[in-house]
């Protein structure tokens, strides 16, 4: 479960001149959208709308790794490391992602594993997109939340993690600014990057 980042509007979202260009790997027509992004970009906050918009399916895949290991991740990291955290979102994302009507937000950092960026990029039907928030943004959403997220709690090295991870979100198929679009505006403008009709 994500707890309490204030999906609120931040600092000014980096101009459509600054993000990448729509990528043509998705020529199939969409039958998942998959969410990433570094924390507090609104994944489970989005991801939900989304869902409803289309009659799809929503998971959210921290939630299901709480449930399945019996503990919270800021607990399996403190009992397990990251290195085992990584391999278990890696296994837990591939089987996920074969679903069809599907709407899947991933964890900031899975993106991170070259055989799961393999897999969203290349699958027919996926179409991985990116909500990108600048870190004064991810900071002003998630204050106070440090003790159930440990990359949060870890200050000393969010920048870098940060920073790493970027070129790695910009990969989607498409990147979308949200710091200063709302929760429904954000699902607007995702509907009209994979270029899906609500149901009415």
């Amino acid at each position: 479960m994500r707890y309490g980042c204030h999906y609120t509007k931040a600092v000014e979202a980096p101009s459509n001149s600054e993000l990448p260009s729509p990528q043509s790997t998705t020529a199939a027509a969409p039958r998942r959208i998959v969410l990433t992004g570094f924390m507090g970009s609104g994944k489970t906050t989005v991801g939900p709308l989304i869902a409803a918009r289309l009659g799809w399916s929503f998971i959210d895949v921290d939630d299901v790794i709480e449930a399945e290991a019996g503990a919270t991740i800021a607990d399996f990291f403190a009992h397990h490391g990251e290195a085992a955290f990584r391999e278990r979102e890696r296994a837990t994302i591939a089987r996920l992602s074969a679903g069809d009507a599907l709407v899947l937000a991933l964890g900031g950092g899975a993106i991170e594993h070259p055989v799961t960026r393999e897999l969203l990029l290349t699958t027919p039907g996926t179409h991985l997109v990116h909500l990108e928030v600048q870190l004064a943004t991810t900071l002003a959403r998630c204050c106070g939340t440090e003790h159930a997220r440990p990359i949060l709690a870890d200050q000393t090295n969010l920048e870098s993690r940060y920073q790493r991870r970027l070129p790695l979100y910009r990969m989607a198929h498409v990147s979308i600014a949200v710091d200063k679009l709302t929760p429904g505006e954000a699902v607007e403008a995702i509907l009209r990057a994979v270029r899906l009709t609500p149901n009415p």
